[in-house]
């Protein structure tokens, strides 16, 4: 019995939800929720400058009647090419792809067959059915096997976070950061640097020091306020949550974080204060974490560990690595000879013209 596509629809949203938790591996972007403001919001400029909307494609697969896993596309469709992207661009999300219900229960031959043929049905499903030139597809966090993507002839790159355990508890954590790092932390607090919970006001900080700091080096923006706005309206407080380090009562640094299911993800924030003699962002990560420990959370994640220039900053807390994975695919002779082509559209997903803030 081969593995047949289902497209979910909106009423099929909490069924949807449920084989998203079901997973192991699953994020807070597989949501049906977030998946649609994604879809909203989501846009890539072809070689010809063409603005492209996407179309969100939340793909269940099944084995018979049972579902045995899912696989949000977003599919991107110019009059030169069509690109199916998960996750997809300008929204700040690093990872997507798919998820396999009750991966953790099965056993491994188990494990094996039903990813692979997954796969089979999507990429069928992608070429014959989207017509896609082009894939890309970036796996989830600890979904060791990408396996079923080298087989099917994608080109398969390793990509990295950072993980911290905090069942080790506060002291521990405390003790396993660098003598420097714990310096700064006390430094911060002497000079009165405090952290607490921020509101939907200090997005618009937050977006501002983000929005500069790019410009900064050169870049622009990846994403907008109104995405952001949107994401807090539909998941603060339980599943997204804005906390602000204040000195002298002023805003000095931010972070935006997700919660799901038991980690805490320093999703976006902790950008250059204006402060920078005092180190506002050390304090504001061993606060989240502390916070993090207190409210029952087991993992805490920093994202971003594939850019060399950060990584002192984040290492510092002595976190492990987290592997996930990056997966392209040329599906047609067209954008193989286009090539050079997609590669400025792949760029164009993470570096934006410039424009102005408002």
């Amino acid at each position: 019995m081969r593995v047949e596509i289902e497209i979910a629809k909106e009423e099929d949203r909490e069924e949807w939800d449920k084989l998203v938790e079901a997973s192991p591996h699953s994020t807070i972007f597989h949501t049906w929720k977030w998946l649609k403001i994604m879809e909203k919001y989501s846009w890539m400029k072809t070689v010809m400058k063409k603005r492209v909307k996407c179309k969100l494609y939340p793909v269940i697969g099944l084995k018979g009647e049972t579902p045995i896993g899912v696989f949000p596309l977003f599919l991107y469709n110019s009059s030169l090419f069509r690109m199916v992207a998960s996750p997809p661009s300008k929204v700040e999300v690093d990872y997507l792809g798919p998820l396999i219900v009750n991966y953790d229960k099965l056993k491994q031959n188990k494990r094996e067959s039903l990813f692979m043929e997954f796969q089979n049905a999507v990429d069928e499903f992608i070429v014959s059915e989207l017509k896609a030139d082009y894939i890309s597809v970036k796996t989830p966090p600890e979904m060791i096997d990408c396996r079923p993507f080298l087989w099917s002839g994608y080109d398969v790159k390793p990509r990295f976070n950072y993980i911290i355990d905090l069942g080790r508890g506060i002291d521990y954590l405390w003790k396993q950061f660098k003598g420097g790092l714990r310096k700064k932390i006390n430094t911060a607090e002497e000079k009165g640097v405090s952290v607490e919970e921020g509101s939907k006001k200090d997005l618009e900080y937050i977006y501002k020091y983000y929005y500069e700091t790019f410009e900064s080096q050169g870049l622009s923006i990846n994403f907008s306020k109104e995405y952001l706005f949107d994401v807090y309206d539909a998941f603060y407080p339980h599943n997204l949550k804005v906390f602000v380090a204040r000195y002298q009562g002023e805003f000095a640094s931010g972070m935006i974080a997700t919660c799901f299911r038991n980690i805490f993800s320093d999703w976006r924030g902790s950008v250059f204060p204006d402060l920078k003699t005092i180190p506002s962002n050390d304090l504001l990560h061993w606060e989240t974490m502390k916070w993090a420990i207190n409210n029952g959370f087991k993992y805490y994640e920093i994202t971003w560990a594939n850019t060399p220039r950060l990584n002192p900053f984040k290492s510092k807390y002595n976190p492990d690595l987290s592997i996930y994975f990056s997966a392209t695919k040329h599906t047609s002779f067209l954008s193989k000879l286009i090539d050079v082509g997609y590669t400025r559209i792949l760029k164009s997903m993470s570096i934006g013209r410039k424009r102005k803030y408002k």
